[in-house]
C-alpha cells in the first residue's frame, strides 16, 4: 500500500504476532525474565494475564524462540479441548509416537512414560497454553492432575497459562482452589504509557526499514489516548493514519489523521467528538487511500507484463 511512499521495506503495523517486530519494552522484558527464572527452577504452574491485544501471543512466541537446551516445549494455541483431546495434543507435541486407536487409559500411561523418559534425559517438559481463559473446566482439572506427576526432585510437567483477565476470575472460584494454590508465579502484562507508545512505534518503523518518525508529536499523543496503550489498537490506528496521510500525499501522519482513524475503528474509547460528516470523511479518505494503493499495484503489474 504505502510502503513506497514512506520508503518502507515492510508493512510496520500488521496484526499478525510477528516476533521480528517484538519491541523489548520494560514490562515485556520483566515477564520474560520471570518466565525463564520460574521454568528453570522447575515450578509447576505459571500464569501470565493481560488485556485483549496486549501482546500475550507475541510474548508466547518469543518464549518459544528463546527455548533453553534442556526444555522440551509443547505449544497449544487452541485451548478449546476436552481432557482427552488435551492428552492427545500433549502427546504429539512431546514427540510421543503412538497408534491412533489406543484407549484413553493407555494414552495416559504412554504420556506418563514419555514424561519420565524426558526427565531421565535431563529435559524439562513445558506446555504453553495460549488463550487459557477458554479452557473448559474439566480440561483445567485434567491439566492439574497431569502436573501431579513428579520425581523426588521436580515436576515432570510445567504449565504456562497465557490468558485474559477472565482467567483470574475463573481461577478465583472455589472449584479451582487446588489449582490456584499451585500457581507459583503470576504475571500481569501492563499496557503502554504515552512514552512507550512512541518508543513502540519508532521501533516498529525501524524494523520496517526507516529511522524517520512518521507521526507528528500531536499524532503520538492522540495515538496513545485513543488506543489506551493497547498494542493491537496502536497498530490498527497507526496503519489507518498512515493510509490517510498517503491518500493526501503527506510525508507523515498528523493529529487529524489519527482522529479520523479512531472514528473509523471499533473499541476506541473515547470516540473523537465530531459532526455527522466526520465518520463519512474518514471512510471516504480511507477508501481513496486503498484505491490509490490498488492502482499502484495494478500499474506495477502492468509494467512487468
Amino acid at each position: 500500500m504505502y510502503q513506497q511512499h514512506f520508503q518502507l521495506s515492510r508493512m510496520p503495523f500488521g496484526l499478525t504476532p510477528d516476533t521480528t517486530f517484538f519491541v523489548p519494552l520494560q514490562q515485556h522484558n520483566d515477564v520474560l525474565a520471570v518466565l525463564k527464572t520460574a521454568l528453570n527452577a522447575g515450578e509447576g504452574f505459571i500464569k501470565v494475564c493481560g488485556e485483549v491485544g496486549s501482546g500475550k501471543t507475541l510474548l508466547c512466541r518469543k518464549l518459544l524462540q528463546q527455548t533453553e537446551p534442556d526444555w522440551q516445549l509443547a505449544y497449544i494455541p487452541d485451548p478449546c479441548l476436552s481432557p482427552l483431546e488435551l492428552r492427545w495434543a500433549l502427546a504429539l507435541e512431546l514427540g510421543l509416537k503412538h497408534s491412533a486407536n489406543i484407549e484413553p487409559p493407555q494414552l495416559l500411561q504412554l504420556l506418563q512414560r514419555q514424561l519420565m523418559l524426558l526427565a531421565g534425559q535431563g529435559k524439562k517438559a513445558i506446555v504453553l497454553i495460549d488463550e487459557a481463559q477458554a479452557l473448559p473446566d474439566e480440561t483445567l482439572e485434567a491439566l492439574r492432575l497431569l502436573t501431579n506427576l513428579e520425581t523426588e526432585q521436580r515436576k515432570l510437567l510445567q504449565v504456562v497459562l497465557f490468558g485474559q483477565p477472565e482467567l483470574d476470575s475463573r481461577l478465583a472460584s472455589y472449584r479451582f482452589r487446588q489449582l490456584r494454590q499451585r500457581i507459583s508465579f503470576s504475571c500481569r502484562l501492563t499496557l503502554l504509557n504515552r512514552q512507550q507508545v512512541g518508543a513502540y512505534l519508532q521501533q516498529r518503523l525501524y524494523q520496517a526499514g526507516t529511522q524517520r518518525m512518521l507521526f507528528s508529536r500531536q499524532a503520538l499523543k492522540a495515538l496513545a489516548r485513543y488506543s489506551r496503550g493497547v498494542p493491537r489498537l496502536v497498530n490498527i490506528l497507526a496503519h489507518k493514519a498512515l493510509l490517510l496521510a498517503f491518500g493526501e500525499g503527506k510525508t507523515h501522519a498528523g493529529y487529524q489523521h489519527v482522529r479520523l482513524a479512531a472514528w473509523d475503528t471499533e473499541d476506541v474509547q473515547p470516540k473523537p467528538k465530531a459532526w455527522w460528516w466526520y465518520g463519512l470523511a474518514s471512510v471516504s479518505v480511507l477508501a481513496a487511500g486503498y484505491a490509490m494503493a490498488a492502482g499502484s499495484q495494478w500499474l506495477a503489474g502492468w509494467m512487468v507484463l
